[in-house]
């Protein structure tokens, strides 16, 4: 069985989330993150949950959101995200 990934690995990881889920992430940083959500359950968590609430927002809104809200959205959820992970590995 594989090692866990450390924190500072999770946190680097989960900064990456938002920009896979954007389909932002050049096709090596994809496999990297996908690999990595593979092997640690913790951070699979918050991307499920992260998919989740984007999945339900693009269903309840017909309007596209102003680019300042949409920066401010997703700094906000990868500070949960930090601050969960962190909260999570001591």
């Amino acid at each position: 069985m594989a090692d866990q990934p450390t924190r500072a690995e999770c946190i680097d990881y989960l900064e990456q989330i938002v920009f896979l889920l954007d389909n932002e992430l050049s096709d090596g940083d994809c496999v990297a993150v996908k690999a990595h959500l593979e092997s640690c359950s913790g951070c699979f968590t918050t991307y499920d949950e992260q998919r989740t609430v984007k999945q339900i927002v693009a269903r309840s809104c017909s309007e596209s959101a102003p680019e300042e809200l949409r920066v401010k959205v997703i700094a906000t959820l990868q500070q949960i995200s930090v601050s969960q992970i962190s909260g999570k590995r001591d």
